[in-house]
C-alpha cells in the first residue's frame, strides 16, 4: 500500500495527523498531494546531535562510549544529518503504520513470510550482534515489498524461562515488572534501527491471550497420548529448586550460578516425541536448510539399525538365576566377541544385579555417577571408570558365562541401558578392557590388511573367530553385513533376540519447577490422583500473582505456595481437586510462534485457516545455529502434530533456514614482557616467567602477516579477536553506534563486513569507511553545505536525459544489487552501490531518472537516507512500496572497451569508453580522469587524433608540454 506523505513539518517537531478528525486509516487510502503548510524547512542543518537529541538542538548526554566513537565520525556527520533524518522517518513510518500486513489475506498477490527467531529480552538490551540477522531480514522484507510481495515480517518476544525468573530472585523484582521493562528497551532499540515490522502484530508468550493457545496445544498433544506422565531420571538442582536440561549442567553443577546437581528419579510430564522419530528425520531431505544443521538434527534423532539381544543371567557357578538382561547392539556381528556386559548406573534391573559382596561399592559407584550430566559421562576424552555388579551373564553364542559391570559411559536413557562390550572392535569397551584386564576376542580383520593387535578395529571385515558348535552359529568368513543378518535370522529363530531399530532421541521432558512459565492446563482429583484436563472454555489458566517465587527446597514447585491458587474443584464432577504445580519449559512458547503471528488477535482459534494456508509455511526463517537442534526440533515436532489434527496444512514450518555469523568484538592485541618490564616479541615468549599485558589498538601498526609494536617492529604481538560478553569489556551498545554514525552505518556496516553466514570481528574503522560512503551519497545528490552549514531544499540532480554510459553504469549495478540480494551477499551488493557513486562523482551531471533509481536501490540497506532523498526528488509517498528497478540486459551487454590515451605520442593512461565512443566523448573523459587530467590542465591543445577502439593522442604545444 502506498503511503502518502503529508506535510512535514519542521525537523524538530513532530509529525503531526494534518487532519485529526479523520481516521487513520481514512488518510491512508486516500493519497494527497504534498501539501505545504505548515512548509518543510528549506534545509535541515549540517550539524548532528544523533538521535538522543529529537527537540530543540541540545547536545544530549554523553553516552559511554564502547570503542566505537572517533572524531572521524564527527566530521562525518557534519556532511550528513542523519540525527534528524532517522528519527524523522521512524517517527513517519509508526504514524502511517507503513508497514502494516492488511488483516485479510490478499491472494491476488504472491506472499513471503520472513521471520526472525524472536528474541528473549534480557536486561542487557540489544548488542551489535543482534542486528545482523535483523537487518538482513529487513534488506529481504522491503525487497520483496518492492517486488510486488504480500509480505509478513513481524516481531515478538520469547519472554518465559529460567533467566527471567533468576534475575527476579536475585533483585526482588517480580519478573512480569522486568519483563515488561526488558521488552520496551528491545522494541525501542529494534524501532531506532528502522526495521520494518508490522508491530500490530506484536506478541509474547507471557501474555494469557498467548499462552491460552500453547495451553491449547497441549490439551491436544495429552488428548491423542503424546503428553504422559513417567518416573525418568533427571538432573536435579536443589538450589535452583528445578530439573535442568543436560545442556544447563557442567561438571556437576548448575551453569547458571555454579550449583551442585544431582541426579534422581521424578515424576514428570514428558511428550512422546519418538513417535516423530522417523518422520522429523525423512522431512529434513526437502527442507532448503544449511546441510550441517540437517546433520545436527540426524545425530540428535540418532537412528540406528541393529539388534536387541537377550543375555541370561547367571551365578558364578554358571547357574541360570531365572533374569534375563536386553542389550541393544548395531554390531551384531560381532556377537563372539563380547567378553562382558555394561549396564548404566540408573538401570531398572541394578538391584536385582548387585551380590551383596560388592553392593557397598556398586552403591558408592552410583551415587557418585548421580552427580554427572550425560554429556560428562559420555565424553570421550574422559576416563572411562565402572565396578564390577558380582553377576554374570551367559552369550547366546558362544555359550561362555562373561561379567555383567556398571559403568557411567553408559546411559539409562539410550536403548535398554546396557551394552555388550566388544573391546576388540570398540573404542570405548577397549580402553575399559585394558584398564580392568578384560579379555580381548577379536572376531573383524581388515579384507586386504593386517590387523594391528595394539588398537581395536572398528570398521567393516571379513568375520573371524565365529563358530561355536554349543549354539550351532557360524558366521566366520562372511562379510560383515552378511555376518549381521545371519545373526539376527539367529536370534529370532531360537528366541535370544531380535532386529530392533533405535533412536537416541529420548522424550521430551516437559516439565520445570519454576513460576515464570505456562501453567499445565490440568488438575488431579483429590480422591483418585485422576488426571483431568481443563475445558477449552477455562483457557487461559493464568500464573496467579505470587510475592514469593523462590525455589521451595523440598522439590515442590514455588505455585505449590499458592495454595488457594492450587486448591480447586473439578467443574463437571465437582470433586475436590489440586492445580499442577509444575510449568512448561521456556522451550514451549516458542514451538508455535510463527503461526500466531499469521492471525494474532483472533479470540476463538490459534490461527485461522485461510490465513494458514496462505502465508504458511514460514519461507525465509534467519537465527543462530545454536538453535540448530532443540528449538528447531521441537518446533518440527509440534507442527507435525499440529499437521495431524488438522490445524495447519504443511508438513514442516519453515522452508528456508539462515543461520547469521556471529559478530566478534574488535580485535585485542597482547604483548608479553619480563620481570624488568621489558617487551618480549610473541614468537619468542616461551618461559613462564613472561606475563602478557594488553596493547591498546593505537600502539599497534601491522608489518607483512604480523602485528607489532608502532615503536618498536620487532616486537610481536599477539591479535585475537573475542566473542562480545560483560565479562570481558567489549560488548558494544547499538545505542551508542546510532548515536554516533546513524542507523543507516550501522545496518549497513553489519552487512558490508562480509558474508552473512560467517563470524566477523567488529572494526569501528569499518563502520566510518560506510558511513563516509553514506555521506559521499548525500553530497552526490544534496549537494555540499551552503555557507551557513545547511543545505538547500531539494536535490542538485538535473533534467537531463542520461548519457549512454550512464545508464550503463545504472543498469550494471541494478543486476548486481538485485542478484546479491536474493543470495543474501549483501555486502557485495553495498560494494556495487559504491563503485556506482564513485563512477557517479565523475559524470558532470546526474539526471533524475538515474538518481531515483539509485535512490531506489538504497532503501532496503540505509531506509531513512533513502526516504529523505526520495521526498527531496519530489515524490509525494513512502518509497516503500515502489517497484524496485529491473536491469535492462541492452545496458548490461560488453560494450566497452579500454582505449589507451597518449600525450604528444607517449602513452600516459587509459580510460574506459564505449565501442561508439566520440573523439568529443573520448576526450571529454580523457580530461576527467585523475591520472591524466594533470597532463591536460592549463594546457595549448594543437590538435587530437582518434582512431575509435584503437587510440586517443593528444598533441600539446611543445613549450606546453609537461616533462
Amino acid at each position: 500500500m502506498q503511503t502518502p506523505i503529508q506535510p512535514l513539518p519542521p525537523l524538530r517537531t513532530h509529525l503531526l495527523n494534518p487532519q485529526p478528525h479523520l481516521p487513520l486509516l481514512l488518510l491512508l487510502r486516500r493519497p494527497s498531494p504534498l501539501r505545504r503548510s505548515p512548509p518543510p524547512p528549506r534545509y535541515l542543518r549540517a550539524r548532528c546531535y544523533g538521535v538522543g537529541g529529537g527537540g530543540g538542538g541540545v547536545e544530549p548526554q554523553k553516552r559511554k562510549k564502547a570503542g566505537a566513537v572517533s572524531a572521524v565520525a564527527a566530521a562525518a556527520a557534519a556532511a550528513y544529518p542523519f540525527g534528524e533524518i532517522e528519527p524523522r522517518w521512524q517517527r513517519f513510518w509508526e504514524e502511517h503504520r507503513t508497514f502494516r500486513t492488511p488483516d485479510e489475506v490478499d491472494t491476488s498477490k504472491p506472499k513471503c513470510y520472513i521471520l526472525d527467531m524472536f528474541p528473549y529480552p534480557s536486561g542487557a538490551g540489544l548488542h551489535v550482534g543482534h542486528p545482523l540477522g535483523y537487518t538482513a531480514t529487513d534488506i529481504l522484507s522491503r525487497y520483496k515489498r518492492m517486488k510486488g510481495f504480500n509480505v509478513l515480517h513481524p516481531m515478538g518476544w520469547d519472554a518465559f524461562g529460567l533467566p527471567a525468573e533468576q534475575y527476579a530472585i536475585e533483585t526482588g523484582t517480580h519478573p512480569k515488572i522486568t519483563t515488561k521493562r526488558n521488552i520496551e528497551r528491545f522494541r525501542s532499540q529494534l524501532k531506532s534501527l528502522g526495521f520494518s515490522y508490522d508491530w500490530d502484530r506484536e506478541i509474547s508468550t507471557t501474555e494469557p491471550d498467548y499462552y491460552k493457545w500453547t495451553q491449547w496445544i497441549f490439551l491436544q498433544l495429552l488428548k491423542t497420548g503424546l503428553a504422559y506422565q513417567a518416573e525418568v531420571p533427571v538432573n536435579w538442582c536443589p538450589a535452583l529448586g528445578t530439573v535442568l536440561a543436560n545442556e544447563e549442567v557442567i561438571n556437576g553443577v548448575s551453569e547458571r550460578g555454579g550449583f551442585p546437581v544431582i541426579r534422581k528419579p521424578m515424576r514428570q510430564w514428558m511428550l512422546k516425541i519418538t513417535a516423530y522419530a522417523d518422520r522429523l528425520l525423512e522431512d529434513l531431505d526437502d527442507l532448503d536448510w544449511p546441510e550441517s544443521i540437517k546433520e545436527m538434527q540426524r545425530n540428535w534423532i540418532g537412528r540406528s539399525e541393529g539388534a536387541e539381544i537377550e543375555f541370561h543371567i547367571v551365578d558364578f557357578q554358571g547357574q541360570e538365576r531365572g533374569l534375563h538382561l536386553s542389550v541393544f547392539t548395531t554390531r551384531p556381528d560381532t556377537i563372539f566377541g563380547a567378553t562382558y556386559l555394561v549396564v548404566a548406573p540408573e538401570h531398572f534391573l541394578l538391584s536385582s544385579l548387585i551380590t551383596e559382596d560388592h553392593r557397598e561399592i556398586v552403591e558408592e559407584y552410583v551415587e557418585l555417577a548421580a552427580r554427572k550430566s550425560e554429556l560428562e559421562r559420555t565424553d570421550l576424552q574422559k576416563e572411562k571408570t565402572g565396578v564390577f555388579s558380582g553377576s554374570y551373564a551367559k552369550n547366546p553364542a558362544t555359550g561362555e558365562k562373561i561379567p555383567i559391570w556398571i559403568a557411567d559411559y553408559v546411559l539409562g536413557s539410550y536403548g535398554t541401558g546396557a551394552i555388550m562390550a566388544v573391546p576388540a572392535h570398540d573404542s570405548r569397551d577397549y580402553e575399559f578392557a585394558l584398564k580392568y584386564n578384560i579379555p580381548i576376542v577379536w572376531v573383524v580383520k581388515p579384507s586386504d590388511e593386517i590387523c594391528d593387535l595394539n588398537e581395536p578395529y572398528v570398521d567393516d571385515g571379513i568375520i573371524v573367530n565365529s563358530s561355536s558348535s554349543v549354539s550351532g552359529l557360524n558366521i566366520t568368513g562372511l562379510s560383515c553385513k552378511d555376518g549381521a543378518s545371519k545373526v539376527i535370522q539367529w536370534l529370532e529363530s531360537t528366541n535370544n533376540g531380535k532386529k530392533k531399530v533405535n533412536y537416541k532421541l529420548r522424550d521430551w521432558l516437559f516439565a520445570r519447577q519454576r513460576y515464570w512459565g505456562e501453567p499445565f492446563p490440568v488438575i488431579y482429583l483429590d480422591d483418585t490422583d485422576e488426571i483431568v484436563p481443563l475445558l477449552e472454555s477455562e483457557l487461559p489458566l493464568t500464573l496467579p500473582e505470587l510475592d514469593d517465587f523462590t525455589p521451595t527446597g523440598t522439590g515442590e514447585p514455588p505455585l505449590a505456595k499458592a495454595i488457594s491458587w492450587v486448591k480447586t474443584v473439578d467443574r463437571l464432577s465437582g470433586k475436590p481437586a489440586r492445580r499442577e504445580t509444575s510449568t512448561m519449559p521456556q522451550w514451549a512458547g516458542s514451538c508455535w510462534y510463527y503461526l500466531r503471528f499469521m492471525d494474532p488477535q483472533n479470540p476463538t482459534t490459534l490461527v485461522d485457516k485461510a490465513k494458514e494456508r496462505y502465508w504458511g509455511p514460514v519461507d525465509i526463517y534467519v537465527g543462530g545455529a545454536e538453535h540448530s537442534v532443540l528449538h528447531l526440533l521441537y518446533a518440527r515436532f509440534w507442527h507435525k502434530v499440529l499437521y495431524d489434527i488438522g490445524i495447519v496444512s504443511t508438513k514442516e514450518p519453515f522452508k528456508c533456514l539462515i543461520n547469521q555469523g556471529l559478530i566478534l568484538g574488535e580485535v585485542e592485541y597482547t604483548a608479553f614482557k619480563d620481570q624488568e618490564g621489558r617487551w618480549i616479541s610473541a614468537d619468542s615468549a616461551s618461559s613462564s616467567e613472561y606475563y602478557q599485558e594488553k596493547v591498546p589498538a593505537e600502539k599497534v601498526t601491522k608489518d607483512g602477516d604480523y602485528f607489532v609494536l608502532k615503536d618498536n617492529p620487532n616486537i610481536r604481538l599477539n591479535a585475537r579477536a573475542y566473542k562480545m560478553s560483560k565479562s570481558r569489556g567489549n560488548v558494544i551498545n547499538p545505542d551508542d553506534v546510532v548515536s554516533e554514525y546513524g542507523a543507516d552505518s550501522l545496518r549497513l556496516y553489519e552487512m558490508f563486513m562480509g558474508p552473512l553466514r560467517d563470524s566477523k570481528t567488529w572494526s569501528t574503522g569499518g563502520i566510518e569507511g560506510v558511513h563516509r560512503f553514506l555521506a559521499r551519497t548525500w553530497r552526490l545528490i544534496v549537494g555540499p553545505p551552503l555557507p551557513d552549514g545547511s543545505y538547500r531544499d531539494g536535490t542538485i540532480a538535473s533534467n537531463d536525459e542520461p548519457t549512454m554510459e550512464q545508464l550503463r553504469t545504472l543498469h550494471k549495478c541494478i543486476a548486481k544489487v538485485a542478484e546479491e540480494i536474493q543470495e543474501t551477499r549483501f555486502n557485495t551488493g553495498i560494494s556495487a552501490m559504491m563503485e556506482f557513486i564513485n563512477a557517479a562523482y565523475k559524470w558532470e551531471n546526474h539526471p533524475k531518472s538515474v538518481i531515483e533509481a539509485f535512490v531506489l536501490l538504497l532503501s532496503p540497506y540505509a531506509p531513512h537516507m533513502a526516504e529523505e532523498l526520495w521526498f527531496r526528488l519530489g515524490h509525494s509517498s513512502s518509497l516503500a512500496y515502489e517497484s524496485f528497478p529491473e536491469a535492462n540486459r541492452e545496458y548490461l551487454k560488453d560494450t566497452t572497451i579500454v582505449l589507451p590515451v597518449q600525450i604528444n605520442g607517449k602513452t600516459r593512461g587509459t580510460i574506459t569508453v564505449d565501442k561508439a565512443c566520440s573523439e568529443d566523448d573520448a576526450f571529454r573523459l580523457a580530461s576527467r580522469d585523475d591520472k591524466l587530467s594533470k597532463y591536460l590542465e592549463g594546457k595549448t591543445i594543437r590538435k587530437k587524433i582518434y582512431v575509435p577502439g584503437r587510440i586517443l593522442n593528444v598533441i600539446l604545444d611543445k613549450e606546453k608540454v609537461r616533462s
